[in-house]
């Protein structure tokens, strides 16, 4: 009953003739400025009936207003783009004057930039200070509707009359078109009364913008990919939107003259008002009141005070509220993205444009000023007793003798107990949310996604081998993480309500007709990873437990993992490699450690060994490579393998390559990251991500490969050599990269071999690493010998390196020698071979 006498009360309040009128609050809420066709400017006082201010020189027909506390500039259908004072309420002057009309104007954030969408074909950004400086956008091919930008000021959003927003990137000397974004607003006239304004929720990380469906779509900042929809508000288009200040609720009108509250979290309407006598074009909440304004097509100005109903009055109350994802980052902690966990949550201030305070700091000061709290913890002195003086920051009476607690010691205090950070648990090959999407799975035997279809989830697989057929099943369990090889398709699951955590498992083909199968874990324990092998499956669960299954579902063995929290695992053949957290390093961040252990026969290869991570670095990725070498990846772009590591405590971490050395990105002219995908082949398998980016998205991207090159020396030349002397060295340390590389491939060859039933392809494998080791080492010989007798000693140490048994490359190595004149190096070489014929080496003289 109070609504609906509050909604009898509501009267408008005339602004201007008939047509297309435009407001604007102050930051502070202080004032409210309206534009309409005539030639004068209202400004409004906020919570006064009083007549409005009016500002008769200016021109007519303006169609776009925005303000700081202090100024606030216009635009209209004669190009004129005026800047006009709140503190005298007078026109200040004209910023720009474009041929065409204005259609909007924004105000940067830090109130220095105002940009402005005409019918012209670009848009211009203009310094209020200065209105010689000009930045110009002008990528989109059509007249610019809308212009917007995000609360940080770092981008710009244009909505073009194409029906496409075109995302510019805003404080660089030269801005750059980031990103446009498809299929969300209409194609729209720029003097159309429908909308098509981005507008940027509060917390800076997504926009939402009115559809052709006549709903509002949330596009995130990190992906651009579409979030929640607020849906069913309207059936008309819509034509006005607006989020609080704390962005806990959204506004909008449309075309059906309604005007919708929803909820932000939850998508909900909590309240439809019906009584809008004409269609509203612009809307605005008031920016600390339970208040909302808004013009219409008619001239005429509402202020809608207790707009939010009662019962959800307090969400205008809140702090910083969090834009509507699908799956936040930011909420949700998913077993694919890996890296520290931190303590610390700091809140998002909460700003208004041209505003130094924040919602935070508001509140403080109104808690200080009542005297109930003034920030540091300490009761107010009210009485003039003075025993506050008389306690310490521990709320301890002192006699003087200590020093005075300064701001830095109390903030220190307030923190509250020092903990370490720990290693979030990941899934290999899985990526983060893109919006409905993700990755579950990516590796040389193909890729599994799954799309998020709100009641249920969607998942297919797909192989890069054509010969195998793909496929695609509903996934009412909303399966988290999957594993895929030759043989089959694993997927795992966490609890939810009763239901505990599932795992299953289906085979490719089989000889069954009943082949896949699934199984549940005990209550309450999360899987936090999952691989799979050729002969076992594995599970790292929440309770440190690592559980190992056959291919068909029998429990093998159940085991806890000493290290922990855990964090992931990889599996091959027989051999299972678990990691968790480890103790804690003198910058307060665990050390990870790995277990590797051949299951079938029981046997610990390597226990608790340290993960060998450089300062500050993360690890990305685990897997065994073909020939069943561990190898990791990590945040630094290094990819190492695991040496020796069949024998216990012999294990060593080794780089086999440096993404950061590669030479197409060594000039710094590009910028690419690196996907890890698979070692195979003598080759690192991964999916090049342009830009920025860190994951890689739908549809499935290629794949490149690399071939190792260990991280000995810059790939730049030096510039200090001449032409001749550049190009020697250039050569010597490429053979040298060639020689340690060959070495390292055959040691891990060697270990295989040492540890199976050898094949003759093996053997061969193992015979061709040795000869590309000594082909290496020939090649430095030469350069060495080129270069002149003081460098004798260096080849003798080379040729001594020689593995060849039955003396041929050492007589390669003396004709090389020979050819270069070098007689002493011969000799000394001769008698290398004679020591070697008789079994001698440098020991046993």
């Amino acid at each position: 009953m109070a609504t609906m006498a509050l909604q009898q009360r509501l009267r408008a309040r005339p602004a201007h003739p008939s047509g297309p009128t435009y407001l604007s609050y102050t930051p502070n809420g202080k004032k409210l400025i309206t534009v309409g066709l005539n030639n004068a400017i209202r400004v409004f006082q906020s919570g006064s009936d009083a007549e409005p201010v009016t500002i008769d020189d200016c021109t007519d027909s303006n169609t776009a207003v925005d303000s700081t506390n202090t100024f606030f500039i216009t635009g209209s259908e004669d190009g004129q783009v005026a800047k006009y004072s709140l503190e005298s309420n007078t026109f200040e002057g004209l910023l720009f004057r474009s041929t065409l009309p204005v259609r909007d104007v924004a105000i940067s954030p830090d109130g220095k930039w105002v940009a402005v969408a005409s019918d012209e074909l670009v848009v211009k950004v203009v310094s209020i200070e200065d209105m010689t400086k000009v930045l110009i956008f002008n990528e989109q091919p059509r007249a610019v509707k809308h212009v917007s930008f995000d609360s940080n000021g770092a981008f710009l959003s244009v909505s073009c009359s194409d029906g496409k927003v075109y995302i510019y990137s805003f404080g660089t000397d030269e801005p750059e078109l980031i990103t446009t974004v498809s299929n969300v607003i209409k194609n729209l006239d720029t003097n159309a009364e429908e909308s098509s304004r981005v507008i940027w929720h509060p917390d800076a990380r997504a926009f939402a913008a009115p559809t052709a469906g006549r709903e509002v779509q949330v596009v995130s900042k990190d992906d651009w990919e579409k979030q929640r929809t607020f849906r069913s508000g309207h059936t008309g288009d819509i034509t006005a939107l607006a989020w609080s200040l704390n962005g806990a609720l959204l506004a909008t009108a449309g075309m059906d003259r309604r005007l919708v509250i929803w909820e932000t979290k939850t998508q909900k309407i909590l309240h439809t008002y019906n009584d809008i006598a004409a269609t509203i074009l612009d809307l605005q909440w008031h920016p600390t009141d339970n208040t909302l304004s808004y013009t219409n097509i008619d001239g005429e100005l509402f202020i809608r005070p207790d707009v939010v109903p009662e019962a959800h009055a307090s969400l205008l109350k809140d702090l910083l509220q969090p834009a509507p994802f699908i799956h936040d980052p930011r909420v949700e902690v998913n077993g694919n993205a890996p890296g520290r966990i931190t303590n610390d949550k700091p809140r998002t201030p909460l700003r208004r444009k041209g505003s130094d305070a924040s919602l935070d700091d508001i509140m403080e000061g109104v808690m200080s000023d009542d005297g109930y709290d003034n920030g540091d913890g300490f009761i107010d002195d009210d009485d003039g007793a003075g025993y506050t003086e008389q306690l310490n920051g521990n709320g301890k009476r002192t006699n003087g003798h200590l020093a005075p607690l300064t701001a830095d010691n109390l903030k220190k205090r307030s923190t509250g107990s020092w903990k370490p950070q720990h290693h979030n648990s990941f899934q290999p090959g899985s990526t983060p949310w893109r919006g409905s999407r993700r990755y579950l799975c990516l590796n040389l035997t193909g890729a599994v996604w799954t799309v998020d279809q709100e009641t249920h989830h969607s998942i297919t697989v797909e192989f890069y081998d054509q010969d195998r057929r793909n496929f695609h099943f509903t996934d009412p369990f909303r399966y988290d993480k999957a594993c895929l090889n030759d043989n089959g398709s694993l997927f795992s699951c966490q609890p939810s309500g009763k239901d505990p955590a599932t795992l299953y498992y289906r085979p490719h083909e089989t000889w069954t007709s009943r082949t896949d199968w699934r199984t549940s874990l005990p209550g309450g324990e999360n899987i936090e990873a999952i691989a799979l092998s050729d002969s076992f499956i594995v599970a790292t669960t929440s309770a440190n437990y690592v559980r190992v299954y056959t291919l068909f579902g029998l429990p093998y063995r159940v085991y806890r993992q000493k290290s922990s929290p855990t964090v992931s695992c990889a599996a091959w053949r027989d051999y299972i490699m678990t990691i968790g957290n480890g103790a804690i390093g003198a910058d307060g961040r665990t050390r990870l450690q790995y277990t590797i252990e051949n299951v079938k026969r029981d046997e610990v290869c390597q226990s608790e060994d340290t993960v060998a991570l450089s300062d500050g670095a993360d690890l990305r990725s685990v897997f065994f490579s073909d020939h069943g070498d561990p190898c990791i990846y990590d945040s630094t772009g290094v990819l190492l393998v695991l040496l020796h590591w069949r024998t216990p405590s012999q294990a060593k971490w080794v780089p086999l390559l440096d993404t950061k050395n590669l030479s197409r990105v060594a000039s710094g002219r590009k910028t690419e990251n690196y996907w890890p995908v698979a070692v195979a082949s003598g080759r690192f398998y991964c999916i090049i991500l342009k830009g920025a980016e860190q994951h890689p998205h739908l549809p499935v991207p290629l794949l490149s490969e690399f071939d190792f090159q260990v991280p000995l020396t810059s790939t730049k030349p030096s510039t200090e050599l001449d032409a001749t002397e550049g190009d020697t060295d250039t050569q010597r340390q490429s053979f040298e990269e060639s020689f340690v590389r060959s070495s390292l491939l055959h040691s891990l060859q060697s270990d295989l071999l040492s540890n199976v039933h050898s094949t003759s392809r093996q053997r061969t494998e193992l015979a061709k690493a040795e000869l590309e080791i000594d082909k290496a080492l020939l090649q430095l010989l030469n350069i060495e010998c080129r270069a002149g007798e003081e460098h004798g000693m260096k080849a003798l140490e080379i040729v001594k390196l020689l593995r060849n048994s039955n003396g041929t490359m050492l007589t390669a190595a003396e004709k090389i020698a020979t050819r270069f004149g070098r007689d002493v190096l011969s000799e000394k070489i001769r008698e290398e071979m004679e020591r070697r014929e008789v079994g001698l080496d440098d020991a046993d003289e």
